[in-house]
């Protein structure tokens, strides 16, 4: 049974949201204090964590941040914001997907079950779990990527993105064909939120020189490029 931590001060809807998973088999936990949210997501040790921006105290960006720093546990954020930047500080912070209220409830039961299949279950498929690109050690089940320039930690969608790109390299991977691969269904998530995932990765690629080898191609998709050695 999976266990979910729902960082909500809406208790009608935290409630609403406790009893519609449950029915799932998943199991729900709230937050007592929302001055210790951290505190109570250590004691908790949830699979996934669903969070909404406003939040007495702390806003829900000051806990997924302080979240993402111990923990590269799935992060899904509620709001009834519906500002563009929300969304993408959302991503940038590390979070997984966004969903905007009001919801619908089979909405956000499909991206948690896509979610958790993606995080829990690839890392036990038939496969090789450590990936040498471009001189470099990509682990996909410790989330990292190291070279001489040293090692950097990657979020979920990130090691999923790079994994599949490294799959194809050298070829073009359709934005379709990413967002099916992340989410199932490209119904449940934004172009958008593609497009700041991969900015991310690309991004913290950079810090270990390694950034230039993920491509853009407009109009088309993306590329990890790989160098032929002489």
């Amino acid at each position: 049974m999976f266990k979910i931590l729902v960082i909500e001060d809406d208790s009608t809807l935290f409630h609403e949201i406790k009893e519609r998973l449950s029915q799932w088999s998943y199991e729900v936990k709230g937050i007592e204090d929302f001055g210790l949210v951290l505190q109570e997501f250590t004691e908790h040790k949830p699979e996934l964590v669903i969070i909404d921006i406003q939040l007495p105290k702390f806003d829900g960006f000051h806990w997924c941040r302080l979240i993402r720093s111990h923990s590269n546990v799935p992060i899904i954020f509620l709001s009834s914001r519906d500002h563009p930047t929300d969304m993408v500080m959302s991503m940038q912070l590390g979070a997984d997907d966004f969903i905007q209220k009001p919801f619908h409830f089979e909405v956000l039961v499909a991206k948690i079950q896509a979610i958790l299949r993606r995080v829990y279950n690839y890392s036990t498929e038939n496969n090789v779990q450590l990936k040498t690109w471009n001189g470099a050690a990509v682990d996909y089940e410790k989330n990292t990527v190291t070279n001489e320039a040293g090692t950097i930690e990657l979020t979920k969608n990130e090691i999923f993105i790079l994994k599949l790109l490294i799959k194809e390299k050298n070829k073009i991977v359709s934005r379709e064909k990413l967002m099916e691969s992340l989410w199932d269904d490209k119904r449940f998530i934004s172009d958008n939120t593609l497009t700041v995932n991969v900015n991310r990765l690309r991004k913290r690629l950079e810090e270990i020189g390694l950034g230039s080898f993920i491509q853009t191609k407009v109009g088309q998709g993306y590329t990890a490029k790989e160098e032929t050695a002489l």
